[in-house]
């Protein structure tokens, strides 16, 4: 074979060198270009969210809707920044979490509903709305006829872009004197549901209370709209929001069976009643104290929702942690001087008060010894002979709920609260005659307390 000169062999390996650096230079190319699609993704990604709360905010313009940015995920980086400013639109420092949906509210009472409307506005946005409706709870009269056939309310507007993201509008309604509420969302039509696969809103599984919002206008990613002014604070309630409704039908059942006492006296007690939980839920709120209604209380809110007119009193409960030693003086300065102090806060502590001739107030502290155990505690002392009792219920965790407009907690699992206190279907009918020592299902002896304490753990006034 001959051999190849030296300027052969240099050509050669010139044109290799060639090829290679072509070859890296289209598979650069072809990295380039696939890392640029990717980029223009993530924006139209990260930009479908932020578009469509634009359009969204476009309809309520036009509705005059008294919308507010209610997104957990956005209130959360504006809690975070303490300071929201104006941001440029390709930042979307606030308003693009990631997530499929977006969630504001709206406080309902001031504006009229007009399905034509909304449906038209979204559609000048391009738009596409599905109208939820439900009963409006606060229409139910116990003992008369039930006639809800026009009275169906909007409850939630869920507003879709032609690019997949939904805005979801939750519409708040005052209810009671002093608190907010929204129903639960139920999609009826199977078009709906796939518009909101489960976990995709934040709203709506459960009906949900809050207190008043106090809104600021602000901008947000180049957008004005308005936010609550404690996002913290509202953050806390909405995570603690779920309302439990009344069981109206099952009432009105129950009322039929056992109408309620018409005389003038117990009249006057479910009217002193509702007076002294109403000043009780200001007080412990005023405290930072929650509470949920218990015993007889919550008894009457579950069955028939309204008060047992002859149990003669309000029985509240409150965890033992959150006992103040300043709370004897709140209800005092409230009108409600202390009747009697039974136990101490480290076991079986109860607090009565009671305005002379009044209802009476129940305070029962819960205790939690196990910390996770499977059950809670409430402790009674007997006046006279210093005899200690127990009453066991399974653990529970609260809700919000209302009892004669007054928003109130109760136990979320309230039947088996029910019926640890009162049984497993004798709860179900009236009974008159009760002896707190012995009656109850779930008490317990629990000792006595010795001669030498009864001065601390056996006060009456």
């Amino acid at each position: 074979m001959p051999r190849m000169s030296r300027s052969v062999v240099i050509a050669l390996l010139v044109t290799a060198s060639c090829a290679f650096l072509l070859f890296q230079l289209q598979n650069h190319r072809k990295h380039a270009s696939a890392m640029h699609v990717l980029g223009q993704n993530g924006r139209r990604t990260h930009n479908a969210q932020w578009h469509a709360v634009k359009r969204f905010l476009g309809v309520v313009r036009r509705l005059a809707l008294p919308a507010f940015l209610a997104d957990p995920a956005a209130l959360q980086l504006i809690t975070q920044d303490a300071s929201p400013r104006r941001q440029e639109v390709a930042g979307c420092s606030f308003l693009c979490t990631g997530r499929r949906a977006t969630a504001f509210a709206a406080i309902a009472g001031n504006w009229k509903y007009d399905h034509a409307a909304v449906t038209l506005a979204a559609a000048q946005s391009g738009l596409e709305v599905v109208h939820v409706r439900g009963r409006d709870p606060r229409l139910v009269v116990l003992g008369g006829e039930d006639d809800l056939a026009g009275a169906a309310i909007p409850l939630h507007f869920l507003f879709r872009s032609e690019r997949g993201h939904i805005v979801q509008l939750v519409l708040l309604y005052q209810r009671g004197r002093d608190f907010l509420w929204h129903g639960p969302l139920r999609l009826q039509r199977t078009h709906d549901r796939g518009l909101a696969p489960p976990g995709l809103l934040q709203y709506g599984r459960h009906a949900g209370a809050y207190e008043r919002v106090e809104l600021v206008l602000t901008v947000l990613d180049g957008l004005d709209m308005r936010v609550p002014r404690n996002t913290s604070h509202f953050l806390f309630q909405r995570s603690h929001a779920h309302f439990l409704e009344c069981r109206h039908g099952n009432a009105r059942t129950f009322l039929q069976l056992y109408p309620d006492d018409p005389s003038p006296a117990a009249a006057e007690f479910r009217r002193g009643a509702r007076s002294v939980l109403a000043l009780a839920a200001s007080t412990l709120r005023a405290l930072g104290v929650p509470f949920w209604i218990s015993s007889a209380t919550c008894l009457g809110w579950y069955r028939q929702c309204g008060f047992i007119s002859y149990s003669r009193d309000v029985d509240i409960g409150i965890w033992v942690r959150d006992f103040r030693p300043d709370m004897v003086a709140a209800f005092r300065h409230a009108g409600l001087p202390l009747k009697h102090k039974f136990g101490k806060v480290e076991d079986s502590l109860e607090l009565s008060f009671q305005e002379v001739g009044g209802v009476k107030l129940d305070i029962f502290f819960f205790y939690d010894d196990n910390g996770d155990g499977d059950v809670v505690w409430n402790g009674g002392t007997q006046a006279r002979t210093g005899r200690k009792f127990k009453y066991v219920f399974p653990r529970f965790s609260l809700c919000w709920a209302e009892l004669a407009g007054v928003l109130v907690r109760a136990p979320c699992t309230t039947l088996d609260y029910v019926r640890a206190n009162y049984g497993h279907d004798a709860w179900a009918t009236p009974i008159t005659t009760w002896d707190w020592k012995s009656s109850p299902a779930n008490v317990l002896a629990n000792g006595a307390w010795p001669p030498s304490e009864w001065d601390n753990v056996i006060q009456l006034y």
